[in-house]
């Protein structure tokens, strides 16, 4: 289960909904071993286009390097699909390389609602898993 933070939700929407008619996206990182999100990261979509997606490869390598100074790991990757279900498309799963990593879709094929939907992607298998919204989080790391 994905437990995230509603500001963080709003986040990830907002910037789906500002790179629109492209995809959008980014991560939220959080302390290495944690599975809690924290840090909003959204990324340049490189390809800059409406079906696909892909990290910016200077970008990418700058903030996992940060990441890693910090003790900190990629907790969310999340990506939008514009005329789409959020569900993963065979790209993404051939590209998902983060084995503990909350793959986050979002679609924003509605221009009035979205549809936002999280997946484990392990060696070419999605399983899709609820998503918990919650204002913040119990822990005693929260910085909100």
């Amino acid at each position: 289960m994905l437990v995230i933070r509603s500001d963080l939700v709003e986040a990830m929407v907002a910037h789906a909904r500002a790179d629109h008619p492209d995809e959008a996206c980014g991560i939220i990182a959080g302390p290495e071993g944690s599975d809690q999100p924290l840090r909003h990261v959204p990324m340049i979509n490189a390809e800059r286009s409406p079906t696909f997606y892909r990290f910016d490869s200077g970008e990418q390598l700058r903030l996992w390097r940060a990441m890693e100074a910090a003790d900190e790991a990629p907790v969310v990757i999340y990506h939008s699909h514009t005329a789409t279900e959020a569900y993963p498309s065979r790209t993404d799963v051939s590209f998902a390389s983060e084995p503990d990593a909350h793959y986050v879709l979002i679609s924003t094929r509605d221009p009035d609602t979205h549809e936002l939907r999280s997946y484990r992607i392990v060696d070419g298998v999605v399983t899709e898993e609820p998503v918990d919204v919650v204002p913040s989080y119990p822990y005693a790391q929260n910085p909100h």
